[in-house]
């Protein structure tokens, strides 16, 4: 059980790090992935070669610039389709708690929204670290609190909306003219990342709820966040 857990931690770590700004080419590391996933369990109806990508480092960052600028795919939870800003304030707040019920900071190197893709599987990780612990030093409580952790996070927040995030940026992907979607390295990860969630969540005895992009729209800014209520704006009207 523990040997699972660490596997699994292994795949979240590699899966969070891997949605940042490219300081190390991933890539490479796709094939050792593979066996990891194999080990673990969840290398569920993923059938995309790891061979079929080929970018060096400068590359991978240009690709990431594109998947992930101004005007590429949403990388962060709450943007998905939340009826107003309050609704996004109060699921904020419920990963926020997620977060401080097992001691995980958001902070340090790298800062990020706490709904940001790679925090909330960087918080799987640590998670399922915890439970590798807990089974080989540990009680059988310890590791059970650890596993409902994950399972109702994966509930509630990246189960939700891992599926959305590699649909818009598939669609993203293939509005592009310059390469089909699916040799797209970010299309692929984010490909992979859903079959890893949802198969981990079924592993876990979690029922996820798909949900279309179709439909899906980002959610509103508050008020006071809107150029046309700033003072400046409206004295110049």
């Amino acid at each position: 059980m523990s040997q699972t857990a660490l596997r699994r931690a292994q795949v979240y770590h590699f899966l969070s790090q891997a949605f940042l700004y490219p300081d190390e080419n991933w890539v490479e590391d796709l094939p050792l992935l593979v066996e990891i996933l194999e080990e673990a369990g969840l290398l569920a109806g993923w059938d995309i070669q790891p061979t079929a990508l080929n970018y060096p480092l400068e590359a991978l960052q240009a690709e990431h610039r594109l998947a992930f600028g101004l005007t590429g795919s949403l990388c962060y939870e709450t943007e998905f389709g939340l009826p107003h800003e309050f609704r996004q304030s109060q699921e904020m707040a419920d990963i926020a708690g997620f977060y401080r019920a097992f001691g995980f900071q958001v902070g340090g190197l790298v800062r990020e929204r706490p709904d940001h893709l790679a925090v909330e599987l960087e918080f799987m990780y640590v998670l399922a670290l915890k439970e590798a612990y807990a089974g080989e030093s540990g009680t059988a409580e310890q590791v059970e609190i650890c596993q409902d952790g994950q399972a109702k996070f994966l509930e509630d927040h990246l189960g939700q909306w891992m599926g959305l995030f590699a649909q818009s940026l598939a669609r993203s992907s293939a509005e592009r003219a310059d390469q089909p979607a699916h040799a797209a390295p970010y299309t692929v990860l984010a490909q992979l990342a859903d079959e890893v969630v949802r198969a981990d969540a079924g592993r876990l005895g979690v029922e996820l709820k798909p949900h279309q992009l179709a439909g899906i729209r980002p959610t509103p800014q508050a008020p006071d966040l809107a150029c046309g209520d700033c003072l400046a704006a409206q004295s110049q009207q």
